[in-house]
């Protein structure tokens, strides 16, 4: 006869409680398998995806226990040309990308400056887009996201051409890597044949700006959602793609464990990822993190956290 009160203990085998278990089994503690594949096409200078960031940071920590990342390269832009570039949305040279930045940082409480795109603009995605693949194939995805976001504080927050090498090289030391071999890899035809090969992948998956995320399951069926979006949309997508009413998402990483992994977080980010109002982020950083291992610092009107 089974026994459910744990209280009671059977005298032979000493098994309180459910004493119709087997003696001995085999059980399995390892993660479920992740059966989605989520591509995120992108480029270096793309401000809407800069504008991402908090919410795909969120949706990252909390639900990417279900699925792979893959990070594509889209080739935003290769260079300047004579004729305009965008012209339904007044895009004719680089100075007409200032305003059109300066207005997402604004809306998305991501910090953009962009007036470098007056004075030294960015000539091309192309070098830090390269420097991405070649970093990719040699240090893995986790690396080479690293250096992306490393890649796009220099460029939007704190107005640093990313097309220039020195630019490159500098923020490929910050990583951990050395920078001019990177470099010199990522002058070669081989690093341009690596982009190609995601250029061709966008395409294929029927990405035609940026940001795109597309989530596939493993019957090929799948979602594309375009643009900037909120939190939930993106939720609401992954359960579409994976035929469930209700998913478990992790706990947030603790802000130590994030600040640890990124070393500078904005404000808008923490709001996302802990649901915060903006005036109440400056106490939570202080009850979070222990003091004289961070500093706050302001720019563009917008408060950030660095690790010291």
């Amino acid at each position: 006869m089974k026994k459910n009160n744990p209280f009671i203990c059977d005298p032979v085998t000493g098994v309180c409680g459910d004493t119709e278990d087997s003696g001995m089994e085999m059980i399995d503690l390892t993660s479920p398998k992740k059966t989605i594949d989520l591509y995120y096409v992108t480029d270096p200078i793309c401000s809407h995806c800069w504008a991402l960031e908090p919410v795909l940071g969120r949706f990252m920590n909390q639900y990417g226990h279900y699925f792979n990342v893959h990070t594509v390269m889209g080739g935003l832009l290769e260079k300047w040309g004579e004729g305009p570039v965008d012209p339904a949305n007044g895009i004719y040279g680089p100075a007409d990308v200032a305003g059109d930045w300066r207005e997402v940082g604004e809306h998305a409480r991501m910090p953009i400056d962009g007036s470098l795109m007056v004075h030294d603009p960015v000539q091309s995605s192309y070098p830090p887009s390269r420097v991405y693949k070649v970093i990719q194939q040699h240090h893995g995805n986790e690396t080479a996201d690293t250096f992306l976001r490393r890649a796009r504080e220099d460029l939007f927050a704190f107005n640093q051409n990313i097309s220039d090498r020195t630019v490159l090289t500098d923020v490929v030391n910050e990583v951990g890597l050395n920078g001019e071999s990177i470099l010199k890899e990522a002058d070669e035809e081989k690093s341009q044949d690596l982009l190609n090969e995601d250029f061709a992948l966008a395409g294929s998956l029927g990405a035609r700006g940026f940001p795109t995320i597309i989530m596939v399951n493993e019957e090929k069926q799948g979602v594309k959602i375009v643009g900037s979006r909120s939190f939930d949309f993106y939720v609401e997508g992954l359960k579409q793609v994976m035929g469930k009413e209700n998913l478990e998402p992790s706990k947030p990483s603790s802000l130590s464990n994030l600040l640890d992994d990124n070393k500078l977080l904005f404000s808008k980010e923490i709001e996302v990822m802990y649901e915060l109002e903006q005036e109440n982020v400056k106490e939570f950083i202080k009850k979070e993190l222990a003091a004289g291992t961070f500093e706050v610092k302001e720019i563009l009107g917008e408060s950030y956290v660095v690790k010291k």
